[in-house]
């Protein structure tokens, strides 16, 4: 069980980096759809992109009717900016709200981590909660140049 614990604090890690959270916060509203020079997106873009995947990702674990989204078309918003205040918050509702989600698969013992996904090609469940993990924190540090770009960021 430690080790499941472990890997479900992994999914909201925050120790060694800046989490999802704190990379978040306190971004300005008139900077969620701003796009520095030499960067491919919005911080609107980024997190959507991360709240998308991570869904995905949960899908395709739980639901034995899954479906695979086209890439990159299903995975990116088109809009730079999200239409109001209340999608920024809703996008960050529902990543937090799929993350503790993940979190409970993780320590749900009568999922054996190590056992194949039926909907996948060989991944295990394990190997799709570090997917989830890994794809959020190399995004999370997109979103922290971005800020850092924009003059928005203070560690």
């Amino acid at each position: 069980m430690a080790t499941r614990k472990q890997l479900a604090e992994f999914l909201d890690w925050h120790h060694a980096h800046v989490g999802f959270d704190d990379a978040v916060k306190g971004l300005p509203p008139r900077l969620r759809g701003a796009v520095p020079t030499g960067f491919a997106h919005s911080a609107w873009q980024i997190v959507e992109h991360i709240r998308i995947a991570q869904a995905d990702i949960l899908e395709f674990c739980r639901s034995r009717t899954y479906r695979e989204k086209q890439w990159p078309k299903d995975y990116w918003p088109v809009s730079a900016a999200p239409k109001n205040a209340a999608a920024w918050t809703t996008s960050l509702a529902a990543f937090r709200r799929d993350r503790k989600t993940a979190q409970r698969l993780t320590v749900d013992e009568r999922v054996d981590l190590l056992a194949t996904v039926p909907n996948g090609s060989g991944q295990t469940y394990l190997r799709e909660l570090l997917l989830i993990a890994d794809h959020t924190a190399y995004h999370v540090a997109q979103i922290v140049d971005l800020r850092r770009a924009l003059g928005a960021w203070k560690p």
